[in-house]
């Protein structure tokens, strides 16, 4: 039987950000680059959550390519950086350590958010598969390429090649995957109202005015209608 049958949990998981930068987010065109940047903050949230071991590596800081996304830090503020020279994360022994660390201790499903998705993912994700057992899981919506073709073409290559295509909120309810987990509940309905746009929509409108709960914040006095004169 297919490991990829097997679901991902907390458990068998690990997550890698690569390049998540802004010089590599301005050349991004396959995506809303707010909407990128909110699907990475989500992903990243989502791992908090679970305890899911977090690999950060970036490219010419320097010299190119700028700090890692702040908002993206401050969910894993004490997160080591992994810097490289080269376009494949792969190519760099930090990386490949940081991966197989977690991978000894059963991680070998890989979920990958990066810049540029025709490059950056592309390129460490094949040579990855090639090297080790591991798998990977890219999430096509905490990617972004430089035309709605690359990343489309980029993503194809790599399912091809026996990628599995994810979405960011697909990973958050497969790591949940039964609401009866109250440990995580709260946790991962609060991220779905901040980052989830209708879905976290529907879940304020749902306790307010299906079960008649509390809003979320305080705000002023509701005035009127007053119907001008």
């Amino acid at each position: 039987m297919s490991s990829k049958l097997q679901v991902l949990t907390p458990q068998n998981s690990q997550i890698i950000f690569i390049d998540q930068q802004p010089q590599m987010a301005f050349g991004v065109q396959s995506i809303d680059r707010q909407v990128l940047k909110n699907n990475v903050v989500g992903l990243a949230k989502a791992a908090r959550i679970f305890n899911i071991p977090t690999t950060i590596t970036t490219v010419e800081t320097d010299s190119f390519s700028g700090n890692t996304f702040p908002e993206l830090l401050a969910v894993v503020p004490d997160n080591d950086i992994l810097e490289r020279t080269s376009m494949n994360s792969w190519d760099d022994q930090n990386v490949r350590d940081a991966l197989a660390k977690h991978a000894a201790d059963g991680r070998k499903k890989i979920v990958v958010a990066g810049l540029w998705t025709e490059v950056c993912n592309t390129t460490f994700a094949l040579s990855c598969m090639y090297d080790t057992d591991y798998e990977i899981y890219m999430v096509a919506d905490a990617s972004g390429g430089t035309s709605v073709d690359a990343h489309k073409y980029a993503m194809d290559r790599m399912v091809q090649a026996g990628v599995v295509p994810v979405t960011w909120q697909q990973v958050l309810l497969e790591w949940q995957r039964d609401w009866a987990r109250k440990k995580t509940y709260d946790a991962v309905t609060s991220l779905v109202k901040e980052h989830s746009g209708a879905y976290g929509m529907g879940i304020d409108y749902a306790v307010t005015h299906v079960h008649g709960g509390a809003e979320r914040v305080s705000h002023g006095k509701r005035i009127g209608p007053n119907p001008a004169k």
